[in-house]
C-alpha cells in the first residue's frame, strides 16, 4: 500500500485451498512442460483464427452448431496450411494441377458431411 492509503485490506476467499492447489499444480515442472507444449501448439492456432480469419465471435445458436463453426473453421485453417506446405514440394506440371483438382474434391465431401448431414 501507498502512503496516502488509510486503510489496508486483506481478503481471502472460501476457496483458497483450491486456488493454491491449482497454483501449484501449474507451476511444477510437469505443468510448465504442458504450458509450454499448449503455448506453442494451439494457441497459435485460436491466434490466426480469431485476429485474421474472422472467429472473433461464434454466431450460431447452440453446442452443436457452434461444433460444427469450429470444425469448418480447423478444416479451413489446415486446408491452408496444407497447400501451403504442397505448392512448396512440386516441381512439375502436373503436380500443380493436382493441387486444384484435390481441394475442391474435399471441400464437395466437407460440405456434404458438414452442412446437409442432419444434427
Amino acid at each position: 500500500m501507498g502512503k496516502s492509503a488509510q486503510e489496508k485490506k486483506f481478503s481471502v476467499t472460501y476457496y483458497r485451498a483450491e486456488y493454491q492447489r491449482n497454483i501449484a499444480r501449474v507451476n511444477s515442472p510437469q505443468g510448465r512442460y504442458m504450458k509450454g507444449k499448449r503455448q506453442s501448439t494451439v494457441e497459435p492456432v485460436f491466434g490466426t483464427l480469431t485476429q485474421f480469419m474472422g472467429l472473433g465471435k461464434v454466431n450460431t445458436l447452440g453446442l452443436a452448431q457452434a461444433n460444427k463453426c469450429m470444425h469448418l473453421s480447423a478444416m479451413a485453417y489446415n486446408l491452408k496450411k496444407y497447400l501451403k506446405f504442397v505448392q512448396k514440394r512440386t516441381k512439375s506440371e502436373a503436380g500443380c494441377l493436382v493441387l486444384f483438382i484435390s481441394p475442391k474434391t474435399l471441400l464437395q465431401n466437407v460440405d456434404w458431411l458438414f452442412l446437409k448431414a442432419p444434427n
